[in-house]
This record gives C-alpha cells, structure tokens and sequence, in this order.
C-alpha cells in the first residue's frame, strides 16, 4: 500500500495508466511485481478514512499559509466530489494507482487538475496510510464495544426472568452444586463487560493522530499537527515521527481484545450446542437460528452456534499473523506492513457476525426450565450443603465435614438413591449429632437460595446483579 518510493518527488502527471510515483523510473514494473505490490482490492474500505484525512490535511494546509485557500477549496471540492462517486458506486477503482490513496488522489487530478498535487505537501502515503488504519481500527474497536453492549443486555433479559430456575452448576463437566440458570448467564455479562472493557481502553491508547510525521522524520512546513489531530477526534498527535508510521500495536492490541472475546464467544457458544441436545434438553432454540439435515429429518442442528464457536480460529490466526508480520520489522516503515489489512478487517467482520448472531440466539432461546430443575440434583450435587450444615450446626472443622459428607454420598450411592433420600438413621450411623433439620439443606433449591454472598447464584443476588447491569449500561 505505501513505500518510500511515494516520498521522491512526484514528475508523473498521474494521468491514466501512469504510476504517481514515476518519476524516478524509467520503466514500467513487472507484470508479477504490479500483481504483489496492489492493495486496491481490499484497500478501498479505506476510502472514508482517506477522505476524512485528506480534508483535515487541506484545511490545516489552508489555515496554514502552506498552500493558497483557492487552491485548498478546489482541493477540498474536489475530495466532496470523490465521496459522491463511491457512494454512488461509480468511482473508478483501477489497479495501475495500487492503493487507495494514488487511487483518490490521481481521480482529483482528472477532476480539478494539476492542483490537486498540492494535497501531498507536508505528508507521505506513510503517515496517510498510518492515520487512515488508525481511524477505521478505532471506528472497529466502538463497534465492538457497542455490539458487545447489545449481546448483554439480550443476556441480562433473560436472566431477569430466570433469575430462580434451577439448573446443575458444573465443574470438570460433572454435576457440582446447583445453581440458577440467571446465575449462569450473567457470568457471561461479566465476561463480556471486560471485553467491552478492553476495547475501550485500546480506543483511548490509540487516539493519537500519526498524521503530519510525513515518511518518517516529520516536515519542514509549518504544519499544526494538533490541529489535524483534533479535526479527526484524537486526543493529541503522535509524539515521535518514527513511531508514528511504524507502528501497528494498536491493531495488534485490538486484535488481541478481538481474540479474547472470540474465545468467550465460543464459550458459551459451545453450552448451547450441549445444551440443545436431547442428553441435556435444557434450552430450544427456534427455526430462525438452526437449521436440518439434507438425509436425516428429524434433525434440528445449532449451526448458528457451530460456527460462532469456530470463528476464534480466524480471528486468532489474524492476531498471530499480524504479529508475525510486525516481529523483527526495524523501524521505520517497510511494505511487509501493507499485510496489515487483511487480517484485520477479516478478524472483525467475522467478530461482528459472531456478535450480532449470539445476541441474536440469546434472545431466541427458551429454557426447558423443568428438565434443567430436575439435573440440578444430579450426582449429589447437594453434598457441599451437608459439609456445611455439619460446620454451621455442629461446629465441625470443614475437613472432618468433608469427611462425613463422603461417607454419606457413598452410602447414598450403595443404596442407589439421592442425599435427600437417605433415612436419618442412615446418616446418624456416620454421624450421631445429625437431625432432621439437615434435609431443609439437601434439596437443589434450598442449596441455591443459600448462596447468598455477594455474586452467589442466590436469586436475590442474581436479581441484584441484574439491576446493577442495567444501571451500568443505562
């Protein structure tokens, strides 16, 4: 996309089929080499960042002295007139321009003439090309966030309605203890608000504006970089000129977040596959995200979560590849960084899709709320309530509780029924203190109601977490 040979001064005039930096060549390049060096193709999504940063630059050139307000008008006439074309559809993306810079910039030669050579002054397709990624990665990072938002708040509606329904807490993939199914959805609230997080704070580290670093060494014009900065909504131009146009770690850091929130993604991505099958039974979900079976027709698969679950292998592989690009790059710009793009904008289109369908699922699913009520008892999963009784009521170091608590699961499973079920004098013959105040403990809705430490499952808690969600979110 860029390269040094865009800082020798520009002798072409930048008519059809000249490259804009031709004047230190004397021959055209290899047909192979046009073919590597074209970023066009996936450039282009550039073109508001580009326009965007091309009309700061013109006004800041204007206000300047730099170059003459007749001419800075025509410019920026001329860059208004290029916006429409994209719009439309109509403006001529050609190969031969390589990028989307010598693309925008050689159309505003044909529109208004050779004072469109002007825009170049005081700049590079370095620091072009580092404000634009910079602008389209930040606009990523609040989408992001933003979607982040909308997936949580599809998440904390329907752990408002299910803040008491009893579903089996897991550990290893065992039956642990149980829990609310309200409890389990808002752990993924907490996961995702530390993603929104993330994100947010990527856009404040990277609101710096690289614009005015020219190639590499800065400009000998009277520039106002703080000027440009503020026009484009950063916080303050970038402070040192060679880092200015070589770094990408504000994309490797949105990446990064990216990949973690992928990772959650297919974490609760994967409980809905196991959780629509008929072994577990515990939520529907509706026509509109599933889909069947070209030979068997009883089938209703969760595609839509499949393939969540499978985009954190894209979008890590963007991180990996951005960051094997970057390592060992000296300073300052080098075209390797032209694979910047690529992964990026493919690791948030898929990041987009994913977030966008799982808010969209979550809101479509239905709890079986009795199959989930009856596995909450499963694998005695009450047993940590006795241990605590024992503590609580017969002041029991936890250990020997723990201790009892096992023997009593074993003679539970010997017997072939549940904790709840065993006689009292089963339970006496481990431990004689044991009354029947012990069975208000060991059904699976006396254990959750329990749970009532601050972010425990009980519904009180759950409800409380849910109010203070919403008033986060607003």
């Amino acid at each position: 996309m860029t390269d040094n040979a865009s800082d020798k001064p520009q002798t072409a005039t930048g008519g059809q089929g000249q490259a804009m930096w031709g004047g230190r060549f004397s021959a055209k390049p290899a047909e192979l080499m046009q073919a590597i060096n074209v970023s066009i193709g996936f450039d282009k999504r550039l073109w508001a960042q580009d326009l965007a940063g091309s009309r700061a630059h013109a006004r800041m050139l204007i206000s300047q002295g730099v170059i003459a307000s007749a001419d800075g008008e025509e410019i920026l006439k001329g860059l208004e007139a290029i916006g429409a074309e994209i719009v439309a559809g109509t403006f001529p993306f050609r190969d031969e321009y390589e990028d989307i810079h010598m693309n925008i910039e050689a159309r505003l030669r044909e529109l208004i003439g050779p004072v469109a050579g002007r825009l170049h002054t005081a700049r590079s397709r370095n620091d072009q090309v580092a404000v634009d990624f910079r602008l389209w990665v930040r606009e990523a990072c609040e989408r992001s966030a933003g979607q982040l938002e909308a997936l949580q708040r599809a998440l904390i509606a329907q752990a408002d309605v299910y803040a008491d329904a009893l579903m089996p807490g897991f550990t290893h993939l065992q039956p642990a203890q149980p829990v609310t199914f309200g409890h389990h959805l808002m752990a993924y609230v907490e996961m995702f608000g530390r993603d929104a997080s993330r994100f947010r704070d990527a856009r404040a580290r990277m609101n710096e504006c690289p614009l005015g670093a020219a190639a590499l060494a800065g400009s000998p014009f009277p520039i106002d970089r703080h000027a440009t900065a503020a026009t484009l909504g950063f916080d303050r131009p970038t402070a040192n000129s060679l880092d200015s146009v070589s770094a990408r770690d504000f994309a490797l850091e949105a990446l990064s977040a990216a990949s973690i929130t992928a990772t959650h993604l297919s974490r609760l991505a994967e409980e809905i596959v196991l959780w629509t099958t008929p072994m577990f039974g515990f939520i529907k979900l509706t026509d509109a995200f599933t889909t069947g079976s070209s030979i068997m027709p009883q089938k209703k698969n969760p595609d839509a979560a499949e393939l969540i679950r499978a985009k954190v292998g894209r979008i890590l592989g963007s991180l990996t590849t951005l960051t094997v690009v970057m390592k060992g790059l000296p300073l300052a710009y080098s075209k390797d960084m032209q694979e910047d793009k690529v992964p990026t904008f493919e690791a948030f289109d898929a990041l987009e899709l994913s977030l966008l369908a799982m808010a969209g699922m979550v809101a479509d699913l239905t709890p079986n709320t009795d199959k989930m009520a009856a596995a909450a008892g499963a694998g005695f999963s009450t047993a940590t309530d006795l241990a605590d009784w024992l503590v609580r009521t017969l002041n029991m170091p936890f250990r020997d509780a723990h201790h009892v608590t096992g023997s009593a699961v074993k003679a539970a499973e010997i017997k072939g029924v549940d904790l709840a079920e065993l006689a009292l004098a089963d339970l006496q013959a481990i431990e004689p203190r044991i009354t029947s105040d012990i069975y208000s403990v060991l059904t699976p809705a006396a254990s959750a109601a329990s749970r009532i430490s601050y972010g425990g499952t009980a519904p009180a808690q759950v409800r409380a977490q849910v109010a203070r969600w919403k008033e986060l979110l607003g």
